[in-house]
């Protein structure tokens, strides 16, 4: 399986970064980023299910998802892509969204930054790709940004969990 880790010196600059390395061709790793089919199986934290409004991987295009959790909660995301960058590079701007497709505010912090550029790129190791995303809030404020890097631990958890389902699901698929 896969391993991990968050970059030292992340929360100095405000950007968080989380690597981890898959067991699984550059290509198919990129397919799992990229086609919806793929991303309803497995992305998310552990214990919801994804249902994906419409996945768009284009620039100008959008991944509009609902997490549901077993205890009837749910949260609505939107990710705006950049960049795509086949298959080596994703820019993409996530946010909190309600279920037209509006950004929100994070429901569980009216504090957490409303949007984040995020940038994925996966690079080929040893029969397996390494994949890298960092994060970085766009126009937030102080206080946005300093809950931003107090929610680091979370993000890695949350990652984590995120990576560990896409690598029980690409085992499924034979990798």
């Amino acid at each position: 399986m896969g391993s991990n880790s968050v970059a030292d010196g992340a929360s100095a600059s405000g950007q968080f970064t989380f690597e981890r390395t898959l067991d699984a061709p550059r290509d198919l790793v990129w397919k799992m980023w990229t086609v919806g089919e793929h991303l309803a199986q497995w992305w998310g934290p552990k214990g919801c299910k994804l249902h994906v409004e419409k996945a768009d991987v284009r620039p100008g295009g959008t991944f509009h998802y609902a997490m549901r959790f077993s205890n009837g909660a749910e949260m609505w995301g939107l990710i705006a892509y950049q960049e795509v960058e086949a298959p080596s590079r994703l820019a993409y701007v996530s946010s909190f969204s309600n279920p037209g497709g509006e950004v929100v505010r994070a429901p569980f912090s009216q504090d957490f930054p409303l949007r984040v550029l995020n940038v994925m790129t996966f690079v080929d190791r040893s029969g397996g790709t390494r994949v890298t995303l960092t994060g970085k809030p766009l126009e937030a404020s102080p206080v946005e940004l300093a809950k931003y890097v107090e929610m680091f631990g979370s993000m890695e958890k949350g990652f984590g969990g995120t990576f560990e389902q896409l690598e029980t699901y690409l085992v499924g698929l034979g990798r």
